[in-house]
């Protein structure tokens, strides 16, 4: 029989101040009556879609809200007692020791400044006296925990210098660190591949069994809450429409928008093309080496090959997959193949050197290759309006056009997709992490580019919202003959896109070939194990 509930919200309600087009301060509810209950050792999955309040539901917790947020009603308890009535110094012996929390974008949650040893020690050592042996196995443990053995000799290295899977796993460490009650953990797996995924969700589902440990999952991905959780609730808009057992909401959803959650998910095919087409881009024997040790001269000792000796071909109007867990370079090769990092090799586009173009040259070239990053909130300057970001590369490389032309093609790209155009004056941090990646795609798309490199667009993207811009992807490629290189640990994403996928392994491509040879008849293990982590409840 399960214990008490270790965690209660009762009545929950949240609004935001804002500001209209006239000045005139107002209060938008963004959470309602809110009521949820978590007992020991039981995950609960909160679902909906980008900015329904699932987040702001969390932060309220531990009363984390943004600054202009205000708490209109409601109580949390933990373990019978009202934690909402204590201050920022009562709530410190309790954030990060019986709650804890890992937050969405491992990028912002980290600091750049500081190692990822002096973040893991900071964490355990806020609510632990260790002397230096015992801190250095403590640290190792979080590190196998989430599978990051290989980072004990890198404990010196910086957020910026780890792939975004590494990132994420080092915020679950942090958050593991001292043993929770309570973990709250919003898309705890975006930025993660397959494979580790289902290492994380396995360790997580083990913690509650030997730690009694209570889950609150903030997540998109209904595969998820299927395999992981007890319970789920649902929210749109703020309100709580349905909440029960997982397998009872999963058989008879009762609310319109539960079945509408339960009916999006990646599918359909890549775009048919006719004919066939001439390359856009050819990559040949194209290497990125890091340096992880130099001598007293300064000389290179010991290197990293992130991508070694790749060679690919992208065609015209097509989409090439390049699939692959994290770290095994499928970035570094997107990066490399736009100079925005530094290799050896052949780069042609569109029939012309890259190696041999520089300077407004290449400015120029680059109004043709654009890039959406992983993490929106890292790649969104937060000093700048959604009209000022969205209009950044119109200014840089069409400098003839009027206000009133970028005014209109901003709004233009905004509507595409699928925002109001009235949220231009709105800054990045008052969006939900969905409608940050909408501003970054938006902002990609505004200069039609004939090359799009898309790294994990969709992965901070509520499912029908994912749907929704993988449509969008498809129209404009259909319509445009637009290419695009698309970067994804998700492979029913991939599956429903890529024309041609490529399969990555520590900076090499293992396997390459078309859609369907890669699905149906996958030649390498590796290849086998990441579609098996990813397709368990595909049809």
């Amino acid at each position: 029989m399960r214990s008490a509930h270790l965690l209660e919200i009762k009545d929950l309600s949240v609004s935001f101040r804002n500001v209209d087009a006239d000045g005139n301060a107002y209060d938008q509810p963004v959470v309602q009556n809110l009521s949820l209950q978590i007992g020991r050792g039981e995950l609960v999955a909160l679902v909906g879609e980008s900015g329904s309040g699932k987040t702001v539901t969390a932060l309220s917790v531990l009363k984390l809200l943004p600054a202009n947020a205000r708490l209109v009603k409601g109580n949390t308890l933990f373990r019978g007692q009202d934690i909402s009535l204590r201050s920022d110094v009562g709530l410190q012996a309790i954030r990060g020791k019986q709650i804890s929390m890992v937050f969405q974008e491992p990028m912002s949650a980290l600091n750049p400044l500081h190692t990822i040893e002096k973040q893991i020690h900071e964490a355990i050592l806020l609510h632990q006296a260790l002397w230096p042996d015992a801190l250095k196995k403590r640290t190792s443990e979080l590190l196998t925990m989430v599978g990051l053995e290989a980072l004990e000799s890198r404990l010196k290295a910086y957020p910026h210098e780890l792939s975004g899977g590494q990132r994420q796993r080092i915020c679950i460490a942090m958050a593991l660190a001292n043993k929770p009650d309570i973990l709250i953990a919003d898309e705890p797996t975006t930025a993660l591949d397959v494979t580790v995924q289902a290492q994380i969700l396995t360790l997580l589902k083990d913690l509650q069994k030997s730690l009694g440990m209570g889950v609150l999952l903030i997540t998109h991905d209904l595969t998820l809450v299927r395999r992981m959780a007890d319970r789920v609730a649902i929210m749109q808009k703020g309100v709580l429409v349905e909440s029960g057992a997982v397998a009872e909401v999963f058989r008879k959803p009762k609310h319109p928008y539960t079945k509408h959650l339960l009916e999006s998910a990646p599918h359909g095919k890549p775009v048919m093309m006719k004919g066939s087409s001439a390359p856009i881009a050819e990559v040949t024997h194209l290497t990125v080496r890091f340096p992880l040790a130099k001598n007293f001269f300064g000389m290179t000792t010991r290197h990293l090959d992130a991508v070694n000796d790749v060679t690919l071909t992208l065609k015209t109007g097509r989409t090439l997959g390049i699939v692959g867990e994290s770290g095994s370079g499928k970035s570094t090769l997107a990066h490399a193949v736009l100079r925005l990092t530094e290799s050896t090799g052949s780069i042609q586009f569109e029939g012309t050197d890259l190696r041999g173009v520089n300077g407004d040259a290449l400015r120029t070239l680059r109004s043709r290759m654009q890039i959406v990053f992983q993490d929106p909130f890292a790649s969104l300057n937060p000093r700048l309006t959604v009209r000022d970001t969205v209009a950044e590369g119109l200014r840089a490389h069409q400098a003839d056009l009027t206000p009133e032309s970028i005014e209109k093609t901003v709004i233009a790209a905004l509507k595409e997709v699928g925002l109001d155009g009235g949220l231009k004056h709105r800054y990045p941090h008052e969006f939900s992490g969905g409608q940050r990646q909408r501003i970054a795609i938006a902002r990609a798309l505004v200069l039609n580019p004939s090359l799009l490199v898309l790294d994990e667009p969709t992965s901070a993207l509520d499912l029908s919202t994912q749907s929704d811009i993988l449509e969008l992807l498809k129209a404009l490629q259909k319509q445009r003959k637009l290419s695009y290189i698309f970067i994804s640990h998700d492979l029913r994403v991939i599956r429903s896109i890529a024309h041609d996928i490529v399969v990555m392994k520590e900076g090499k491509i293992v396997e390459s070939g078309t859609n369907s040879q890669i699905f149906s008849k996958p030649k390498t293990d590796y290849t086998k194990r990441l579609i098996e982590s990813a397709l368990i409840d595909a049809e």
